[in-house]
C-alpha cells in the first residue's frame, strides 16, 4: 500500500524449472540477430515474439530501451482443441511464435509460465482477503486470466549516463501483478520511492519480486499502489530477467470496486475493458504515434 513492491520466498516454483528456462533463454538470446528476427513481434502480431534492442521505449523522455526480449501469452503445454482462455483473450488474442532452437525452448518456457501463473492465482486470493473480501472474490474475474510473460536480456550499459538510453525507462506496469524473476546478484532494478528518489531493489537469491500494476491500482481506487520503476544495467555483465504480467480476464470491466470508494476517497478512474487498456498501453510503448487498423 505504501511501496507497491515486495519480495516473496517459498513461492513453490521448483529450482529445476527456473534453471531450465534460464538456460534456454540464454541460448536463444545468443543466436544471431537474423535468426531471432524471423520471429519479430511486429510481424508475428499482438506483441508476441522477439523484440530487438532499442525497439521499445517505455519512457517517452528517453531514446529507447537497451534490452532485447521475447514475449509469450497463454498456451497449454499440450494444446487443446478448444482452448477457452485463448478464445476469451479479446483485444489481446493471438498465438505464440516459437523458435526452432534451442529445441527445449517452448517446453522450458511454458513449464515456468504455468508455475508462475500458480503464484499469481495465490496472490489474487491473498489480496482479496486483504481487502476484507471473500477469498474467492476474484475467481470469476480471473477465469481466463491475462498472463503475458517476457524473457529479457539486458546487455551491459557502457554509454554516458545522460544519453537518454536505459535498460528500460521509467514506467509502471499495466496488469494487476508483475511476478519477476531476476538474475541473482546482478543489480539493475530501481524504484521511485515516495520521496521521488530512485532506490535499488537488489536481486536476492531464492526470491521473486512482485509489484502492483496499474489495473489493480485502478480496481482498488489506489488503495494498492502501482509504483514507477526502471532498470539500468551498469554492472559490466549481461543480465536476464523474466517478468510475468498477471491480470484479470481481458473482457472484464476494470473500475473502482465499491469497497474502495467513499466520500473521502471518490472514484479516480473511468471503467475500461482490461484488454483494451493493456493493448493501448503496449501501443504507447512499441508503436508511439502509430494507430492500429
Amino acid at each position: 500500500m505504501n511501496v507497491g513492491f515486495f519480495y516473496i520466498r517459498n513461492h513453490g516454483i521448483p529450482q529445476e524449472t527456473i534453471d531450465k528456462v534460464v538456460s534456454a533463454m540464454k541460448v536463444f538470446f545468443s543466436l544471431p540477430l537474423e535468426t531471432k528476427m524471423k520471429l519479430y513481434h511486429r510481424e508475428v502480431g499482438n506483441f508476441r515474439g522477439y523484440e530487438p534492442v532499442l525497439d521499445s521505449n517505455a519512457d517517452p523522455a528517453n531514446r529507447g530501451d537497451l534490452h532485447e526480449g521475447f514475449e509469450i501469452g497463454w498456451e497449454e503445454l499440450v494444446p487443446k482443441e478448444n482452448d477457452e482462455k485463448r478464445a476469451n483473450a479479446g483485444a489481446m488474442a493471438g498465438t505464440n511464435a516459437w523458435p526452432s532452437e534451442p529445441a527445449e525452448f517452448r517446453e522450458s518456457c511454458l513449464n515456468y509460465y504455468h508455475a508462475a501463473i500458480g503464484v499469481g492465482k495465490v496472490l489474487f486470493r491473498l489480496f482479496a482477503l486483504a481487502l476484507d473480501l471473500p477469498e474467492t472474490y476474484f475467481d470469476d474475474k480471473t477465469r481466463n486470466s491475462a498472463a503475458a510473460m517476457r524473457f529479457l536480456h539486458y546487455p551491459p550499459q557502457t554509454g554516458p549516463e545522460d544519453d537518454g538510453i536505459l535498460g528500460i525507462g521509467a514506467h509502471s506496469d499495466f496488469e494487476c501483478f508483475t511476478v519477476l524473476w531476476q538474475e541473482p546478484d546482478i543489480q539493475a532494478l530501481q524504484l521511485l520511492n515516495s520521496e521521488k528518489r530512485w532506490i535499488e531493489a537488489p536481486a536476492i537469491p531464492g526470491t521473486l519480486v512482485v509489484n502492483i500494476g496499474d489495473q489493480l491500482a485502478r480496481w482498488t481506487n489506489d488503495v494498492f499502489r502501482s509504483t514507477v520503476h526502471r532498470a539500468i544495467n551498469r554492472t559490466g555483465v549481461h543480465r536476464h530477467s523474466i517478468p510475468l504480467f498477471f491480470g484479470t480476464d481481458y473482457l472484464v470491466q476494470v473500475e473502482p470496486m465499491p469497497s474502495c470508494v467513499s466520500p473521502e476517497r471518490p472514484p479516480k478512474y473511468e471503467p475500461v475493458a482490461a484488454g483494451d487498456y493493456v493493448r493501448q498501453r503496449l501501443q504507447d510503448v512499441y508503436y508511439r504515434n502509430t494507430t492500429f487498423s
